[in-house]
């Protein structure tokens, strides 16, 4: 078998931060070198890859194309490394390692919450969580897998369908004129969406036609669907609702135990036209490894836990539900 093209670790780190820093002086200060190390470390990395990787404009470097681009690919790899070494470290014998990437709402409003439930159940489990709110390249990121919103960057990855929670309109209680009723009444009785126009709309900034798609499902006179304020996470439309700041447009999942505590109401049904379908993104190199099997189990666990917090009106999920991650 012939050797492999990889190049020294300390070249690859002199390399890494001088491309992170733009400059070999401040490279050679983060890693106690001198800069004729630095330079010296690069000019061979160069010379094994056969390109520039900096151009030199006397003590000022920039990267090439070819630099930028083995720089980005570098830092990912990087950090999967350092990631997998504290694991290691930090990871008594006999157990078994889960690193997600979530969004940063579905973990503090309801998976932190349960997750104990899990581990009491599977206690030679480690799940280390971290948020990612947009797609990205899951492959070389260090996760396992990632629980998300269905997206169409994720069209050709390896995922399974988890459940779907569909938006509900909710507010402060007394925000709005009979605005009280408890939200099982809500969900079981005649709805109280007239009482919407009366009262101002939050928004979530990414979908601010969710509140237009709503009306339009339960036929709803709203003069001005978009106007009102608007936030950028589903955590802070939630915190604005609390705040009496208006009503907003939310995943049923993130607000059942408000709803069933009185400290939200809910003035309509949850929406079969506006709603969020959360997956669970797998990294393709687990088809190879133990680990798809341990998210096999997590997956089954998220769907079942999943059940209570799911309105009894939602919308059937679109995407089959397989029992494996890989499909």
């Amino acid at each position: 078998m012939p050797a492999r093209q990889i190049p020294s670790t300390s070249t690859l780190l002199a390399f890494e931060a001088a491309a992170r820093h733009g400059s070999f002086s401040l490279a050679a200060k983060e890693l106690v070198v001198t800069e004729g190390a630095i330079s010296r470390q690069v000019a061979r990395l160069e010379a094994l890859l056969g390109v520039p990787l900096f151009l030199r404009h006397g003590n000022r470097v920039e990267l090439t194309a070819h630099g930028a681009q083995y720089a980005e690919e570098l830092g990912r790899l990087l950090v999967s490394l350092e990631q997998s070494t504290l694991q290691v470290m930090t990871t008594p014998p006999q157990r078994r390692v889960l690193e997600l990437a979530t969004i940063g709402t579905f973990a503090t409003k309801w998976l932190i919450p349960r997750l104990p439930l899990f581990l009491r159940d599977h206690p030679d489990v480690v799940v280390n969580l971290s948020t990612r709110n947009d797609p990205f390249v899951l492959n070389g990121s260090g996760f396992d897998a990632a629980i998300t919103f269905a997206h169409p960057a994720w069209a050709t990855a390896e995922s399974r369908h988890l459940f779907r929670s569909s938006l509900i309109p909710v507010c402060r209680p007394g925000l709005a004129p009979s605005g009280q009723r408890a939200h099982s009444a809500v969900l079981s009785g005649p709805p109280l969406v007239p009482l919407l126009p009366l009262v101002p709309l939050l928004h979530k900034t990414t979908t601010p036609e969710s509140w237009r798609d709503y009306s339009r499902e339960f036929g709803i006179d709203l003069q001005d669907a978009v106007a009102g304020s608007c936030f950028e996470q589903f955590s802070m439309l939630i915190e604005a609702a609390r705040a009496g700041l208006g009503v907003a447009l939310v995943p049923y999942l993130y607000v059942a135990d408000e709803l069933r505590t009185g400290e939200l109401v809910s003035l309509g049904p949850p929406g079969r036209q506006v709603g969020k379908d959360f997956i669970l993104v797998a990294n393709s190199r687990n088809s190879r490894n133990s680990r798809m099997e341990l998210l096999d189990e997590f997956s089954d666990w998220l769907v079942e836990e999943a059940k209570p917090d799911t309105p009894p009106d939602a919308p059937e999920a679109a995407a089959p539900q397989s029992s494996s991650v890989i499909e």
